[in-house]
């Protein structure tokens, strides 16, 4: 019809799960209004593996067992080992869908253990516990930042329990406007739903979202339902984790 204005087409067309309108294709982008985080290895991280086993070793009244470097190394070399059975890594698909789905692909982890072999419970509940999970450096800086623009925060993560209790631990909790967990929305990253879930919750137009996290396939999957990614290296660290660009990308709100 003459006069109408179509979508853009491309030979090339990235998959989403979203559609814009001409407008929308023409005009600027918008600004970030809001920011999502995951929250395992971007905001906070979990306790040195060598001091989580001394704390379930604590925990079961074997806390001297560890004192022989030996032992401590046979520990680590076969709880890294054990992860790789094919029966383990077997129930580990899905395990963040539900709370009990996640304790039993733990528990046949830990089962492989021999030093963890009759103690599986104790190890699954200190690997949940609050203090096994630390704020990276400049989380608190980040969030802070964030809240003092006016930007609204969420969560999203592939996740089997109640992780608010950890942020609050830190004196972060009135820092996060909503989660989005896993075991709660039956979801896991890619899936856009969970990233749309987040962003209603917040009231947020996706396309004025950031999601930051350091899975390009499952933090990177938010793209196909419009957000913004900022994808960090997947590596090991325990001062700042490296999101002070974050503020960059964010003008204030108010």
């Amino acid at each position: 019809m003459t006069g109408t204005v179509l979508p853009m087409r491309t030979l090339f067309d990235t998959p989403s799960t979203y559609s814009t309108d001409p407008a929308a294709q023409a005009g600027p982008v918008p600004p970030v209004q809001a920011v999502l985080f995951d929250f395992a290895n971007t905001i906070f991280h979990m306790i040195d593996a060598q001091q989580w086993l001394r704390l379930i070793a604590a925990d079961t009244g074997r806390a001297s067992l560890l004192d022989d470097p030996a032992v401590l190394a046979a520990a680590l070399t076969d709880l890294a080992a054990a992860y790789q059975l094919p029966e383990v890594l077997a129930v580990q698909a899905g395990r963040d869908l539900s709370a009990d789905r996640h304790r039993s692909a733990m528990l046949a982890w830990f089962a492989a253990v021999p030093f963890l072999r009759g103690h599986e419970a104790a190890a699954h509940a200190r690997m949940i516990h609050t203090e096994s999970w630390v704020p990276y450096q400049d989380t608190g800086f980040v969030l802070r930042g964030l809240r003092s623009r006016g930007v609204r925060v969420g969560v999203v993560s592939d996740i089997a329990w109640d992780i608010r209790a950890h942020v609050a631990h830190f004196g972060l909790g009135d820092l996060v406007d909503t989660y989005a967990l896993s075991y709660e929305a039956g979801r896991e990253k890619p899936d856009p739903e969970l990233f749309r879930k987040a962003c209603a919750d917040l009231g947020a137009d996706p396309r004025a979202t950031l999601m930051v996290g350091d899975n390009p396939v499952r933090d990177g999957g938010a793209s196909a339902a419009g957000l913004r990614c900022f994808i960090l290296p997947a590596e090991h660290r325990t001062g700042d984790r490296g999101l002070a660009p974050v503020l960059d990308l964010v003008p204030t709100v108010r």
